[in-house]
């Protein structure tokens, strides 16, 4: 259990001080998950997406038409499945998401600097463990 309690903890502390970041933004960290996956991994599905970001099905039409609202995103039909609909950064939205994650990358680098190298090595060597084959496609 301790070690499950003090990776939650450090986790929220993380957490609470993106989310900082991403508010000065007016994003959240939905948003700022969607952004980042499009500009890392260039234009994908929907669910494709909600599965990279790890968030709900009834979660992604919220953060998606709030995105798009903001003309952050475009969303467009599937050329080979019109069920799926596509979703692709505007040119707004990159820059939106070019300028947010490097001060994002830094909060989450000073939260863990507490941790070596090589303790950092070793837990996501755990991590990988624990997650199989999922953490190839990250």
């Amino acid at each position: 259990m301790k070690v499950f309690i003090g990776m939650n903890r450090v986790l929220k502390a993380i957490t609470r001080a993106t989310d900082k970041v991403h508010k000065q933004y007016g994003l959240t960290s939905g948003q700022f998950a969607v952004l980042e996956v499009l500009l890392s991994k260039g234009p994908m599905s929907v669910g494709q997406v909600q599965n990279r970001i790890l968030t709900t099905s009834g979660n992604m039409p919220v953060i998606v038409k709030n995105l798009e609202k903001r003309q952050l995103i475009t969303t467009h039909p599937d050329k080979h499945d019109a069920r799926k609909r596509n979703l692709q950064l505007t040119d707004a939205g990159r820059t939106l998401i070019e300028e947010v994650f490097p001060q994002n990358e830094r909060v989450i680098k000073e939260h863990l600097a507490v941790f070596s190298s090589e303790e950092q090595a070793l837990m996501v060597r755990c991590f990988m463990r624990f997650g199989g084959n999922k953490w190839n496609d990250l």
